[in-house]
């Protein structure tokens, strides 16, 4: 039971994580709350699903097709939306709008291009992995879970030792001060809300062969994901990764322990997780803010 618990705590923590990767480096770079990140994982999702399951192209082939898509939507969002709303207003609230206004905008653009039923791929790997009963896991989530793992190593590796990644962590402690040792703002900003669309899209690439997509699912994503970082601490990278993974493990130890309760698990969760803030709500590893 309990390495059954704590596989599944790992499979749903490593994807959780890497969704709240994307959002917290948004909000980290931009100090911009985005409301619309579920639907672009949600749209990732549609994405490897149209290039899989209609044109008939390899699995890899949807992924890297989501990565490129909702790249190209995050850059486009923060250069023609978000930086002209940060340049002209005063009020935090106008980035907060229009975040909001973007999600409900892709919820339409994705009901017009994909519609409202739930769709999926073909398993990627077939077969279960049983050891002697304890553990029984699919060997196509095991795959999921570690190409999240892996993107997550790959993630925290380009942020530490490459010249874009230190640039963003620059722009991320202190913008001004980032700006006048020379680094372009604009341009960083650009980047990182790219990556950090990409890293939905990619989420959504990769459990679109698990649970499939949906068009009600980018609501709830984006509220799990603010709950994340909102544990680990809002704008810290290593706070969103622990954030994902104790997500990942009370979902696990909820549906497991309150399965004959039903809906009760995500009751105690949520429960949890309010006293928690109420008591750190700097989160773990954020500072006070202030």
């Amino acid at each position: 039971m309990m390495e059954q618990i704590l596989a599944n705590g790992l499979y749903l923590g490593a994807q959780y994580a890497l969704i709240a990767l994307g959002l917290t480096l948004i909000f980290s770079l931009m100090n911009v709350l985005n409301f619309a990140h579920g639907q672009m994982y949600v749209f990732g999702g549609f994405v490897t699903y149209t290039v899989v399951a209609q044109l008939g192209l390899p699995f890899t082939v949807g992924l890297l097709a989501s990565a490129v898509v909702l790249a190209v939507m995050g850059a486009l969002i923060e250069r023609f939306l978000f930086r002209p709303v940060i340049a002209r207003s005063k009020r935090d609230e106008s980035t907060m709008l229009l975040a909001a206004g973007i999600a409900f905008f892709l919820d339409a653009v994705i009901l017009l291009l994909f519609g409202e039923k739930q769709r999926g791929v073909p398993k990627v790997v077939n077969g279960v992995f049983n050891w002697d009963m304890r553990l029984i896991m699919p060997y196509d989530r095991i795959l999921i879970a570690a190409l999240a793992v892996a993107l997550i190593v790959g993630f925290i590796l380009f942020m530490q030792y490459s010249r874009t990644g230190r640039a963003m962590r620059a722009l991320a402690q202190d913008r001004m001060a980032a700006q006048l040792m020379g680094v372009d703002v604009d341009r960083y900003s650009m980047i990182g809300f790219a990556l950090g669309a990409m890293l939905a899209g990619l989420v959504g690439g990769l459990l679109v062969t698990i649970t499939g997509i949906n068009l009600g699912m980018g609501g709830p994503t984006s509220v799990k994901a603010f709950l994340m970082i909102m544990i680990g601490g809002a704008g810290v990278i290593s706070g969103a990764i622990a954030g994902g993974f104790i997500l990942g493990m009370m979902e696990s130890i909820g549906l497991t322990v309150l399965a004959a309760y039903g809906d009760v698990t995500y009751l105690v969760i949520f429960v949890t997780l309010m006293i928690f803030l109420a008591i750190r709500p700097q989160g773990l590893m954020g500072k006070p803010w202030g």
